[in-house]
């Protein structure tokens, strides 16, 4: 009767009532645990039952349990150096312009010492410190705290290891957004011409508004303790956009992700920074407005790959698009030919 109790305490960290009862004339021992509202170890390691199975919790999946049985989460945990004026002043009036713009925040909800308006956000903790997900949208070098919180894109030829060139964009993750969109809007992918009577029209491969709502997708739901950067290969005829994170349980495919589901996004101290700014919905609209855009372009839907190492997402050229390129492709080859004949021509 004491060697029981010592030993559950020793072994697990808890304190369970233990006692003798008689019931026709045999005794049991009766051990009452009550639920615990944290994680319980055994000889210092976790363990997770899945079904009628036992596995071992470690890692980063044992740090996100700890987080979720306190109540908190990656991105809001605080960060002691970080001030409020050192955060970056651009940033923070990029996110007043887009609220109020958006209908989001108030002038009057705007006009407010930095330190409110980031405690009225909910970017500060009970004890005064800055958390990670104000350091992550407001910071101006937020890899100094945080390897890997910036976006690196690639232009790629016929295949995977035909790098042609690439740029990284660094900063704070609320600037991260529009840079990205415009580099690869103007450098990466081009415009084909045609037109519609007298109209100039510019068909791109796929439509901006359905990719800023990818990226932004990826950016909340980013797995920050991963330390890498999120990925955007560009290809003639198509785009990837990876990055090291996961969707909510259930939603394992890119039909489930078009359906009418709950938004429950990864880094939620991190996307209500966005849908403030107006960046982003917070009723899980982001995929309906994927698919408007690609309906209006008459393109196809993006597919997602969601797996352990990642979220990988595919955007395919619209047909348009294709069938403008084939007819530049051809175009080049012909003129190409022409050029040779000619150069033969003058041979002889």
């Amino acid at each position: 009767m004491e060697s029981i109790p010592n030993k559950i305490t020793d072994m697990m960290g808890i304190v369970a009532d233990v006692n003798l009862l008689y019931e026709n004339d045999l005794q049991y021992i009766e051990i009452i645990v009550d639920k615990y509202p944290s994680l319980i170890s055994y000889h210092g390691k976790y363990f997770y039952r899945s079904g009628s199975t036992m596995r071992t919790i470690t890692g980063k999946e044992l740090d996100k349990a700890i987080l979720k049985s306190q109540g908190r989460t990656w991105d809001g945990m605080p960060i002691p150096k970080l001030k409020v004026t050192d955060l970056r002043r651009e940033a923070i009036d990029l996110l007043k312009e887009k609220a109020i713009r958006r209908g989001r925040l108030t002038e009057e909800e705007t006009k407010v010492d930095d330190t409110i308006l980031m405690e009225n956000l909910h970017l500060i903790d009970e004890d005064g410190y800055l958390i990670r997900a104000a350091m992550l949208a407001f910071y101006k070098d937020p890899e100094r705290w945080v390897t890997g919180s910036y976006i690196k894109i690639g232009y790629f030829g016929k295949s995977d290891a035909d790098l042609k060139y690439q740029d990284e964009v660094h900063g704070s993750l609320i600037e991260q957004i529009d840079k990205t969109i415009d580099l690869v809007y103007t450098k990466y992918l081009k415009a084909l011409i045609y037109y519609d009577g007298i109209q100039r029209i510019e068909q791109f491969m796929f439509p901006q508004e359905a990719f800023r709502e990818i990226l932004l997708n990826a950016v909340v739901h980013k797995d920050y303790s991963a330390c890498n950067p999120i990925q955007i290969s560009v290809y003639e005829d198509k785009i990837y956009i990876w990055n090291d994170g996961e969707m909510p349980s259930g939603l394992d495919s890119t039909e489930k992700l078009f359906e009418k589901h709950s938004s429950k996004p990864y880094n939620p101290k991190l996307a209500n920074i966005f849908f403030k700014s107006g960046m982003i919905e917070a009723w899980g609209r982001g995929f309906d407005k994927i698919k408007e855009a690609c309906t209006k372009y008459d393109g196809r839907l993006p597919q997602y790959n969601i797996s352990a190492s990642g979220i990988m997402v595919l955007c395919k050229a619209c047909d348009k698009y294709l069938e403008l390129l084939n007819a530049e492709n051809n175009l080049h080859l012909g003129q190409s030919d022409q050029d040779n004949d000619q150069v033969v021509i003058m041979k002889i």
